[in-house]
């Protein structure tokens, strides 16, 4: 293994691909709502649908995922950048600042007002890699909450996507 002084640092590298924003949000055992900025998601398997996150190891959202065994996936729109910036900050009473709900009985806070689309997972697996953990949640439900272009994080900044073509139109079929 090499020493930790002699690792590259791979934030450069990950600044030059440009991914989507979303909220990870769970209610820990106590009820408190708990949620953090996370651009480390990818979908793992449509059979069963499964969908990968990585959240820093000690992070009270990581206990909070922990301890219920769900978690929401909050894709955030264009116009979230504000809700993007507040939860990954280190402001303590971030769900006094959003509009938020819980639905059903598995998953977390849906961020209705900031989020086109929300999923809700049951966890399936955690495993410890360096300093994060990568989650791994069945997805039980998705809500489409709005039609909204998402908000896009690339070369350290906020964006989104320009493309105005007139013949193109939001369409997510998310099962086929």
């Amino acid at each position: 293994m090499t020493p930790e002084t002699d690792q590259p640092d791979i934030r450069p590298l990950m600044a030059g691909f440009p991914t989507g924003v979303s909220v990870i949000t769970a209610i820990a055992p106590d009820g408190e709502p708990w949620g953090m900025t996370c651009t480390s998601l990818c979908s793992v398997a449509l059979n069963p649908p499964t969908l990968l996150v990585c959240l820093r190891q000690g992070s009270p959202t990581l206990h909070a995922v922990q301890g219920s065994g769900a978690f929401a996936v909050n894709l955030l729109h264009s116009q979230a950048r504000a809700t993007a910036e507040l939860f990954a900050s280190g402001v303590r009473e971030r769900f006094d600042k959003v509009a938020w709900r819980t639905v059903g009985d598995i998953g977390g806070p849906h961020l209705h007002e900031a989020a086109h689309t929300v999923a809700d997972c049951a966890v399936h697996e955690i495993q410890k890699v360096g300093d994060h953990a990568v989650v791994m949640g069945r997805v039980a439900a998705i809500t489409q909450l709005q039609l909204q272009l998402p908000l896009m994080y690339g070369m350290r900044r906020y964006g989104f996507w320009t493309d105005t073509d007139e013949d193109r139109h939001l369409d997510y079929d998310f099962m086929s």
